[in-house]
């Protein structure tokens, strides 16, 4: 490996794609790009309902590698790697050519809760804990019996059936496959057998076949073709050596491997992802358990993932909606407005449930609402505040939920991106959880690109391919204002008690 070595990153979000590329020997960011400049549209035609095209990940995908290529000034004769991290949970359906039947239902659609539900019932609450460590809920697999029941004339044209990153992939490769971290978070692997779980399939009266070749994690899983190059403007061959949903992904990108450990992210939806070396399961399902990126058979390694739906999609939400002056306002005046409110946001809760059912609270979907406003004292700063303690608050609910099941650190780490680019966010955060919170100078379409360099063998372990990750800043509680955040904390917890009656 020389310093003339490059790793490409992908990160299909669902607000945007960001491309990285890094240099493989020094593990330094060169250039990287987003594209689009603005949030991508969710479209929902009916309520809880979310879908996108896959389509438009791809045209973003392009315009971002373009980007990349033209700031950066390195030749695409050096790019020995690309790696993919993609939203999870989406369902992507092609026919025999190879064309997307219709939009992929995305990660936060609602419609097949019941479906989910029904499984889980008929299943039994053992197979289902046992063997998917989850219920089937709103998962792929789920989706995928609602495409059945509600689309049978496109169902029958269905050739294969993909995760967001397997489309991209697929993309890029002329290559139809999926691996067994992704089938995993469709709630399609049986872990007690270690394959596909028939029993799920069976019930759902659905063709294993649909499923994909399985490709491991780390390695070879095809080759940019001639066509995916030119249109990219990289070189034809680059092997696609690396795959995983964003939140595995990130927890790699922090080098959150090992049992205990723990890493969050606070991007669109607010995760708290940890690692675990035996099944683990909650007995109301609150909580999904995948295979990590590291999972084998011999060495199980497994994310226990605490999912709030309504994080940053709020906040974003907010910036759209409140003025100052009549102009629109930033994410830095956002949080400026919230530093300069005091701590409980003089009284005013937000619980920020407001992007389709939450399987952190059963798959109730709640919406988002704002409780104790009082018209002569509170105002933007006291609402931009409240909203990011409400999101703080939720997290630190699953973050109980988390402890409950045995899975407990004095450390959560994230990169220093999205909601964690608040003082306050972070304040909160560390306060109401009692973890120290260290920010790495990081990202998902980095950490795919390191996950490239261990696929393609450029890197020789997991640990080495982290040179150059750097902790940037650390908070701790603070005795003085944990009280007053925990005070603020049990009095958000009645708000919501309330709503779930």
């Amino acid at each position: 490996m020389g310093d003339q070595d490059f790793l490409l990153g992908f990160d299909i979000g669902s607000s945007s794609v960001k491309v990285s590329l890094l240099n493989a020997a020094t593990g330094k960011c060169v250039a990287s790009a987003n594209s689009p400049s603005v949030e991508m549209e969710i479209t929902s035609t009916k309520s809880g309902w979310a879908e996108q095209h896959p389509e438009m990940w791809w045209e973003h995908a392009v315009k971002a590698t373009r980007k990349v290529m033209e700031t950066s000034d390195i030749s695409a004769d050096g790019i020995r790697g690309i790696g993919i991290s993609y939203q999870m949970h989406g369902l992507v359906v092609i026919d025999k050519n190879l064309k997307v039947l219709r939009p992929s239902i995305i990660w936060c659609d609602s419609r097949a809760v019941e479906i989910g539900e029904d499984a889980a019932a008929q299943l039994g609450e053992q197979y289902c804990q046992e063997h998917l460590l989850n219920s089937p809920g709103n998962f792929t697999a789920s989706k995928l019996r609602w495409v059945q029941l509600h689309e049978p004339e496109l169902y029958s044209k269905i050739y294969k059936i993909m995760l967001p990153g397997d489309y991209l992939a697929m993309r890029m490769t002329g290559e139809v496959n999926t691996t067994v971290s992704g089938l995993s978070e469709g709630i399609m692997w049986d872990f007690e057998k270690k394959t596909l779980a028939d029993r799920l399939f069976d019930f759902y009266n659905m063709d294993k076949n649909l499923i994909p070749t399985i490709v491991p994690t780390f390695g070879d899983q095809g080759k940019l073709s001639a066509e995916a190059a030119s249109t990219l403007g990289l070189k034809a061959g680059i092997v696609i050596g690396y795959r995983a949903g964003d939140q595995p992904n990130n927890a790699f990108s922090l080098k959150t491997l090992h049992p205990g450990e723990i890493a969050a992210t606070a991007g669109t939806s607010g995760v708290i992802y940890g690692i675990v070396d035996k099944p683990a399961a909650d007995k109301y399902s609150r909580v999904n358990g995948f295979a990590h990126v590291n999972y084998t058979e011999e060495d199980q390694r497994l994310g226990i993932l605490l999912c709030v739906n309504g994080t940053g999609i709020l906040n974003s939400w907010l910036r759209k909606n409140v003025q100052i002056s009549g102009e629109p306002i930033s994410y830095d005046k956002l949080n400026h407005l919230a530093g300069s409110s005091p701590i409980g946001s003089d009284g005013l809760r937000v619980l920020p449930f407001g992007n389709g059912a939450e399987r952190m609270l059963r798959n109730k979907d709640l919406g988002a609402s704002f409780h104790n406003i009082n018209l002569n004292r509170h105002g933007a700063a006291h609402m931009c505040r409240a909203v990011q303690e409400g999101i703080v608050f939720s997290l630190g609910y699953g973050f109980e939920i988390l402890n409950e099941m045995g899975l407990q650190s004095t450390v959560i780490r994230a990169g220093k991106a999205n909601m964690f680019l608040s003082e306050t966010f972070c304040e909160a955060f560390t306060n109401v959880t009692g973890a120290a919170i260290e920010l790495y100078n990081t990202d998902g379409s980095q950490g795919a690109a390191r996950g490239a360099g261990v696929g393609v063998g450029l890197y020789s372990s997991l640990d080495s391919a982290f040179t150059n990750l750097e902790c940037l800043k650390e908070y701790a509680p603070d005795k003085a204002k944990q009280e007053q955040y925990q005070e603020a904390y049990a009095d958000w917890k009645t708000v919501l008690e309330n709503q779930l009656t």
